[in-house]
């Protein structure tokens, strides 16, 4: 799926703004979509619903909530392809245009795109309306279920939404909503793959063409420097493009090619999009993660789309001074925990240079209980296997030309001590690895490397662990033993290279304490110093991502003071001690470690 450009055969029509918005209460049994809404309030897109208002039925509301707004569609489009793309509904969504349904979708994390010309009315306004699902059960991703109470103290028919992760279930539309278009016949997709060969680049393409009259077409790809400087030109929908003293992509120096192709019919071009590239190439080998045939380590943190009010929702504001954080404290990575991010996002990391780990939204398939299974014909079954790989396709279908993009992680902290998981997972990443052969592969583990069952089947290691925190809380010198002989015990049983994606504490900005208590900020500092001195003793270990990069929002529960805490930065984007102390670490470091 291509990202929304406007070039000179293309436009885009942004839909962001205030929408008219109102919870269901009997929508569909009223046919809701037939009319203008009545009764609606004013609602931002994008936003998660949840935090917009005063009212705590909508913040915590399950099930249906309708979105509505009107547009025009200008007379100069009427001989055009016109195309809706809506970058994320939370979870699962149904469109309608002028009261006609026009597509479904389910998945909170990924965009998803209909050709609504048979429905549009040209130079006449229109009117969209978006219905949106929050309920989550074992199908999706992530999943969830819903606890209904029949007991004396609730009164009849009182329901929760459970689910088994740990931050806030945010609704809404959170990302754009576009409208875009092109010619009849119609650039549909481009996949760059690059090579290193020396000081040479090489940018092999392959451009998929789709509409009326495609076979009378012809492509010509056309590769410019930063600059607009030519360097080559080539026909075809397939070829290869050589770039002699080549500048590559990396972290240190972010560079970008611009590959232009261009539909041409009759000689007259009659679509055209471009595509930045980055030349890059990801390998890991023996006990290390190499960027360009350089060794990297990788040092940063893991984070969520979260913030205030707009929850989940996409702001460029908040985009933009994350990446400036990112690199005031000396990262040169992060993780998209735990679900796959807006594209803005990996355009962005495209451009300040920043290594992702690009996750899928399988999160919270575990109870954390060895009694409670979870890979169970009534849980995690084959029709979750299903949507799952569905959304791997999807995932790297948007994201395979991002240079950013260095790992794909198929889920976090799944039960993969049970029996059931090494089938599925299998499953998983073996269409992983038939999508895209380019990069590494991985999985993140809450499991102990003698219990889990699917480490084998990926390429780097990937550890979650709170020692002194979940475990031992409170037992800052048992830190660097018990971490020490876990890793260790990694690397002897897989002989893979070890990321920790997670490691940190709550902490409560403004608490202080001398000698360091949880919560306290000092002591913050003295956990991530006790895991850094560990990390530096072993070859094997290639990166370290704290958790998490700010503090963000979950479901209200006893262990969650407002929120989790575990954050560098208050969610107010403000430093803890712990930033400081990281970058005075991250700075000195080299990239190879």
């Amino acid at each position: 799926m291509l990202y929304p450009r406007e070039t000179r055969t293309r436009e885009v029509k942004d839909l962001s703004g205030i929408w008219r918005f109102k919870v269901d209460r009997e929508g569909y049994e009223q046919r809701w979509f037939e009319k203008p809404l009545e009764d609606a309030i004013l609602m931002p897109v994008p936003s998660s619903y949840n935090d917009i208002t005063q009212d705590e039925s909508i913040r915590d509301h399950i099930g249906d909530v309708w979105y509505e707004r009107s547009f025009y569609i200008p007379e100069g489009w009427k001989d055009k392809r016109i195309v809706l793309r809506v970058g994320s509904a939370t979870h699962h969504a149904r469109v309608f245009l002028n009261g006609k349904e026009i597509t479904q979708n389910k998945g909170g994390f990924l965009p998803f795109e209909v050709e609504i010309n048979k429905f549009a009315q040209i130079g006449c306004e229109n009117r969209l309306t978006i219905v949106i699902n929050n309920i989550l059960d074992w199908s999706c991703l992530p999943p969830g279920f819903i606890r209904e109470y029949n007991d004396p103290m609730h009164p009849e028919g009182y329901k929760t939404q459970e689910y088994l992760f740990d931050f806030f279930n945010y609704s809404g539309i959170h990302r754009p909503v576009m409208l875009y278009t092109t010619s009849k016949t119609y650039i549909e997709d481009i996949k760059v793959e690059t090579q290193i060969d020396d000081k040479k680049g090489i940018v092999c393409f392959k451009v998929v063409v789709n509409g009326e009259k495609k076979d009378e077409c012809h492509i010509e790809a056309t590769l410019y420097d930063k600059d607009g400087g030519q360097i080559a030109k080539v026909e075809g929908p397939e070829g290869m493009i050589e770039v002699e003293n080549a500048i590559f992509w990396e972290p240190s120096n972010p560079y970008l090619y611009k590959l232009n192709v261009t539909l041409v019919r009759d000689g007259k071009a009659i679509d055209e999009y471009y595509l930045p590239v980055g030349i890059r190439t990801v390998e890991v080998k023996g006990k290390r993660l190499y960027l360009n045939g350089k060794p990297m380590y990788l040092k940063g943190l893991a984070k969520h789309e979260d913030s205030d009010i707009r929850g989940k929702g996409y702001d460029p504001v908040i985009a933009v001074k994350d990446f400036n954080l990112l690199k005031w404290i000396g990262a040169n990575s992060f993780r998209t925990s735990h679900y796959p991010y807006a594209e803005e996002i990996l355009n962005l990391a495209d451009e300040y240079g920043f290594l992702v780990i690009d996750e899928a939204p399988a999160v919270g398939m575990n109870f954390f209980n060895k009694n409670e299974k979870v890979f169970t014909p009534e849980r995690v079954n084959q029709k979750t296997l299903e949507h799952h790989l569905e959304v791997i396709r999807r995932l790297i279908a948007r994201d395979k030309n991002h240079p950013s993009v260095i790992m794909w992680s198929v889920a976090n902290e799944a039960a993969t001590y049970e029996d059931g998981a090494y089938e599925y997972f299998k499953r998983v990443i073996d269409e992983v690895r038939k999508l895209d052969p380019t990069r590494p592969v991985t999985l993140v583990e809450s499991s102990f490397p003698d219990e889990t069952k699917v480490a084998s089947l990926v390429d780097v290691i990937c550890v979650n662990r709170y020692y002194s925190w979940y475990s031992d809380p409170g037992r800052l010198d048992l830190i660097e033993f018990q971490l020490e002989k876990e890793l260790k015990r990694w690397f002897e049983l897989y002989q893979k290279p070890v990321i920790i994606t997670e490691y940190g504490a709550d902490t409560i900005a403004g608490f202080h304490s001398s000698p360091p208590m949880m919560f306290s900020e000092e002591y913050q500092c003295e956990m991530l110093k006790r895991y850094h001195r560990v990390f530096d003793r072993l070859d094997f270990v290639i990166g370290e991502h704290i958790w998490n990069f700010a503090d963000f929002a979950t479901k209200q529960e006893v262990r969650r003071v407002m929120g989790n805490r575990k954050g560098i930065f208050t969610r107010q984007r403000q430093p803890k001690m712990a930033a400081f102390l990281l970058k005075k670490r991250w700075e000195s470091m080299k990239e190879n470690k």
